[in-house]
């Protein structure tokens, strides 16, 4: 299992998420070049290990481990790994 982002995170990015997570798997960061770019944060499933401290420091309630993923955020499962399979 993993942790997803979801909608919420949509326009905000808020970084504090990546600042706690112990094995970078939150992009893009603010210093990488696709930040501007991306629409929100995604969380790399293949580095993932399910720690869960990033929950609690998302200011939007975007994160969710992949078994609490609200049923009408499921497509972020795949929009969070479908963007590291892109970079």
């Amino acid at each position: 299992m993993t942790h997803i982002i979801g909608e919420t995170c949509i326009g905000t990015k808020d970084t504090s998420c990546v600042d706690v997570c112990p094995v970078d798997c939150i992009h893009p960061t603010k210093d990488a070049a696709q930040f501007e770019k991306a629409d929100m944060l995604y969380i790399d499933p293949d580095t993932c290990i399910d720690c869960g401290l990033c929950v609690d420091e998302c200011p939007v309630q975007a994160i969710f481990p992949e078994e609490d993923l609200p049923e009408e955020w499921r497509k972020y499962i795949a929009i969070n790994v479908e963007w590291f399979q892109t970079q």
